[in-house]
């Protein structure tokens, strides 16, 4: 449940678990960039989350969770108000602990509003058109900015991470402004 008394809260579902990613680098420039008086956000990390592959009796509509993970995230997923789904492309789609953490619930996603975010070396545009499919089939309300970052090797150190990821993503802060404001219309009262 939402608490009444605050500001509704945007996840920032931060949608791989690899070891060597830059998806926490980009979740950081994401929040400090989604900024409003009209919500707050946070960044939920999936491989913090560490939910096992799918392991419930029941089909997720059920909402009979058995399994104390199950419950956690449930409630974790109730504080929300929308969410922002950032994830790379994966052979033109997306993480499979993505597709396992929207899999484990069903009602708790219904009507809210989503946007994606998606990465990689050709933007994302495939795993977002992917995506939109699962997103309609939770009943969730996606919203019209949905924001793909074109991710080079020129932008990488050495080790794979970016060398500045304020540099690296400035074409797109005027993207994160307008997904804000997309927030601010569909959460205002």
């Amino acid at each position: 449940m939402m608490n009444t008394n605050a500001l509704p809260k945007i996840g920032i579902i931060l949608g791989t678990n690899r070891p060597h990613r830059i998806g926490g680098d980009i979740a950081q420039w994401v929040q400090a960039h989604m900024t409003s008086p009209a919500f707050t956000t946070d960044i939920i990390d999936l491989a913090q989350v560490n939910l096992p592959f799918l392991d419930e009796p029941e089909i997720p509509a059920a909402a009979h969770y058995t399994q104390p993970h199950t419950k956690a995230w449930s409630n974790q997923v109730q504080q929300y108000a929308g969410f922002i789904l950032l994830f790379p492309q994966y052979n033109w789609g997306y993480p499979a602990v993505l597709k396992n953490a929207l899999d484990y619930l069903y009602r708790e996603w219904a009507h809210k509003p989503v946007s994606t975010i998606v990465y990689g070396n050709h933007g994302g545009m495939q795993a977002e058109i992917a995506m939109r499919f699962v997103t309609s089939g939770l009943h969730m309300n996606a919203l019209a900015v949905n924001p793909e970052l074109v991710v080079t090797p020129e932008m990488m150190n050495a080790q794979g991470q970016f060398q500045d990821v304020n540099r690296a993503l400035s074409r797109s802060a005027d993207d994160m402004a307008l997904l804000a404001s997309a927030f601010n219309n569909v959460l205002a009262p």
